[in-house]
């Protein structure tokens, strides 16, 4: 085992998600997910050497207890672990105008992700909640802390992709441009696609959709990234769990001239109440949707609405891949695991020279990967993410 270990660390508002890794080897050695913060349900679940284990954590625990409780874990399972930690890798959301790359954390670049707080207010609250939780409690890597941003690797996007059609002065003076999400799973899905399509990253020309509680796609052309849907924050682009995804702006004036609605209010109905779960008015639980498509209206409409999105954005985005596409690939939660998203939305881009292997596509879920395209047309891959392997990665190379 390796003397050079990394915590890795995804902070949530309401959850946190740990690993400790080898970016050596990509070993990992714990996993682990705690989830409903500051609630009665408060649990943690973790894997050690393959063993799922789950428990309660006391009511109203946060952050700071979640973090103890690991370091608990970590000496009662593991003790050799702790003192093979060597540095902390952070998933931060939105990285604003100034942090376009990973960087160690000091007290400039927390005032950075602060300010960048406006542009994913559900999220860079909560990683400084994190990063600071953790300089207390390992206050001996306090110079060893990463912050590994999700929209670094939108930054080769040209000002055709990134520019809002504002008044430019909007964008030089305040930063209002598009800057995209979940860039740290597209950058992994690139790595990796190099290895299934056998084809050097400098001409990889893929489109990746990465799929989960929130949502967005990548347009690849060349190794870099050339669009995204998501925008200034992870409101815009497909439908996703709670969010609505593009809609008309002038939906926000009717909500507040018409229907009185505060801009509060608007902001939670657009970011934690519209989406599958404001289509279905029940649930934003894809597993839901799917055992019901055929029998719930409910159930059906919103897999449709969402199914109608994404298929017109891949379909869009091969107009950028320069007469070339080398494959569409399916990452994320819902992407990796729902074969009737991937069949009922690659039904409806036939014109593309794609067709679906329906046997293959209902083989590959729960962490399997693999080609699910009937042979002699488009690559169609499902590959699961490791946002985690590319935080250690990415911290180890920035502190060994």
């Amino acid at each position: 085992m390796s003397n050079n270990l990394i915590l890795v660390l995804n902070c949530g508002s309401s959850s946190l998600k740990f690993a400790i890794i080898d970016p050596s080897n990509t070993n990992q050695y714990l996993s682990g997910f705690a989830e409903f913060f500051r609630l009665e349900k408060t649990r943690m679940t973790w894997i050690i050497d393959g063993l799922k284990t789950e428990i309660h954590l006391d009511h109203g625990a946060k952050h700071r207890e979640a973090l103890i409780f690991i370091v608990k874990l970590i000496k009662e399972k593991k003790p050799e672990l702790l003192n093979q930690i060597s540095a902390i890798g952070h998933r931060i959301v939105h990285g604003g105008p100034h942090l376009t790359q990973s960087t160690i954390i000091d007290k400039e670049c927390i005032k950075k992700i602060h300010d960048a707080s406006i542009f994913a207010p559900l999220h860079n609250p909560a990683h400084l909640i994190g990063i600071q939780e953790t300089l207390k409690i390992f206050p001996y890597l306090s110079n060893k802390n990463v912050a590994v941003f999700d929209t670094a690797f939108h930054q080769t996007m040209p000002e055709a992709s990134y520019l809002y059609a504002l008044p430019y002065s909007l964008y030089q003076k305040y930063g209002l441009r598009r800057y995209g999400a979940h860039g740290i799973s597209h950058s992994y899905i690139a790595q990796e696609a190099v290895k299934f399509l056998n084809k050097p990253s400098s001409q990889l020309n893929i489109i990746t959709c990465h799929l989960g509680s929130g949502g967005s796609i990548a347009a690849i052309r060349n190794g870099r990234c050339l669009d995204t849907s998501m925008g200034l924050t992870p409101l815009e682009g497909l439908v996703m769990g709670t969010r609505s995804g593009d809609i008309d702006p002038a939906i926000i004036f009717f909500l507040y001239e018409k229907l009185n609605m505060t801009i509060e209010t608007i902001n939670t109905l657009l970011t934690k109440e519209s989406g599958l779960l404001g289509l279905t008015e029940v649930t934003s639980d894809c597993r839901y949707l799917e055992k019901n498509y055929r029998n719930k209206k409910n159930a059906k409409r919103a897999i449709d609405v969402y199914c109608h999105r994404l298929a017109k954005y891949i379909a869009s985005y091969t107009a950028l891949m320069d007469g070339r596409l080398d494959a569409v690939i399916f990452t994320g939660g819902i992407g990796e695991n729902s074969c009737m998203v991937r069949e009922l939305t690659l039904n409806k881009l036939g014109l593309l020279n794609i067709k679906i292997n329906k046997k293959k596509n209902r083989s590959i879920y729960s962490g399997k990967s693999g080609f699910i395209n009937t042979k002699g047309y488009l690559p169609i891959i499902v590959l699961p993410t490791n946002e985690e392997l590319v935080i250690a990665q990415e911290t180890n190379k920035l502190t060994n």
